[in-house]
């Protein structure tokens, strides 16, 4: 007997009654992400006001915010997401026509299978479609891995700033890439 195929992943666009569900993947995500790297209570803290249903319902009420969840099957559970909002990154020359690919994650057992380039294609489709001219993101810059994959799919370093997690301040890296 052999093997059940793999189920393929699929994205689908995020709707506000998604809220619940990407205020736990938001969380879940990134508590797997940077456990091992930043204080608990600080991650606990930044989790409770980021990655609240709330938040996500505030954040897919913008008419030029949009958010991608990957599942492998259509009544499965999230494994991913992406958020694309107009950027508000501390950049000298950010125009109104900047956006910023504000969270990309996808659970650790589920990265290197393609998931992530998809999702920045669909950043990208969407930053386009909303008129933007340059896709911007802010990454730690201690994750080397997240650098390096933002580095091959074409985003180029072009800032700096500070990023609070809870009550730590944290140096990141900020991003881009022209859309012309």
């Amino acid at each position: 007997m052999s093997a059940a195929p793999e189920p393929v992943p699929t994205l689908r666009r995020a709707t506000p009654a998604d809220a619940d569900g990407l205020a736990l993947l938001g969380a879940g995500t990134f508590l797997e992400a940077f456990a091992e790297v930043l204080p608990g209570t600080d991650l606990l803290l930044h989790c409770e006001r980021e990655h609240s249903a709330a938040r996500y319902r505030e954040l897919l009420a913008d008419a030029s915010t949009r958010a991608w969840i990957v599942q492998l099957r259509p009544d499965g559970a999230p494994i991913g997401y992406v958020l694309v909002e107009r950027a508000k990154l501390p950049l000298p020359d950010l125009a109104p026509t900047d956006f910023e690919m504000k969270r990309l994650y996808v659970f650790q057992r589920f990265q290197g299978t393609g998931l992530g380039r998809r999702m920045v294609e669909l950043a990208r489709e969407d930053a386009r479609a909303l008129g933007a001219r340059r896709l911007l993101l802010g990454v730690y810059g201690g994750n080397h891995a997240a650098i390096g994959f933002y580095e091959r799919v074409g985003f180029t370093t072009c800032g700096t700033r500070r990023f609070r997690v809870g009550t730590l301040v944290c140096d990141d890296l900020i991003m881009g890439m022209a859309l012309d």
